[in-house]
């Protein structure tokens, strides 16, 4: 069914290329299995679209940056595609005994998303809001994007992460989620466009209303993420 509503708009034998925000791999190829997903930080995608890179659609963990292509021209107005919040991420079993992101003060391995990954910033904006700034010269590793701070806690190279609560679903029996006080809670919009000037642009935008429609909202549910 999504297959011919995707091949019924634009002809061609090339793929829809749909870049992704890393938080969204559990989510979208379900929607469009035919299509070709690219996932990464949102600002890896912004800065490889500006670039002249082949995609077709941007679904970004960051309402800012879609905003801002848009305002450049590069993409549709943006649609509000789903929310997230922030999760405090130990490894199974919590072996280092963290109940609290202050027991990240003592002799614990944790990491952070980079900063100008839309994660990184979000983490940066929730430890001011408590007080725990200094945390962020502490870690172990700034890593790339969503995907690689949670897998540095699922594969035991670290003890504990900053992530999404989404992924931390995804993660399964690999790690657990220590809720993270809503007052701190940043505020995580995803939005999703399609990129102008490509020869697929009807294409993209079947794609970004069924994202956006029942289909996605419902497949978006089911993996954690709250609705715009």
């Amino acid at each position: 069914m999504a297959a011919a509503a995707l091949s019924a708009c634009d002809g061609g034998g090339d793929r829809l290329a749909v870049y992704a925000a890393s938080s969204l791999s559990g989510v979208l190829p379900r929607l469009a299995p035919e299509a070709e997903h690219n996932f990464a930080a949102s600002s890896t995608l912004a800065t490889q679209i500006r670039a002249g890179a082949p995609a077709d659609v941007l679904a970004s963990a960051d309402l800012g940056l879609a905003r801002e292509l848009a305002a450049e021209g590069r993409i549709d107005p943006p649609r509000l595609l789903a929310t997230n919040r922030l999760v405090l991420l130990v490894a199974s079993g919590n072996p280092a005994g963290i109940a609290a992101p202050a027991d990240l003060r003592r002799d614990v391995r944790f990491v952070v998303a980079d900063e100008g990954v839309p994660l990184g910033d979000y983490t940066r904006e929730l430890l001011r809001r408590l007080g725990l700034q200094d945390l962020v010269r502490r870690a172990a590793s700034y890593e790339a994007d969503a995907r690689g701070t949670v897998g540095k806690v699922a594969l035991g190279e670290a003890e504990a992460a900053i992530a999404y609560a989404t992924d931390a679903a995804a993660a399964g029996g690999a790690v657990e989620a220590i809720p993270l006080p809503a007052t701190a809670q940043p505020r995580i919009v995803y939005a999703i466009a399609a990129v102008r000037g490509r020869p697929r642009i009807r294409e993209a935008r079947a794609y970004v209303a069924r994202a956006v429609g029942r289909e996605g909202r419902a497949a978006l549910r089911a993996a954690g993420f709250g609705l715009p």
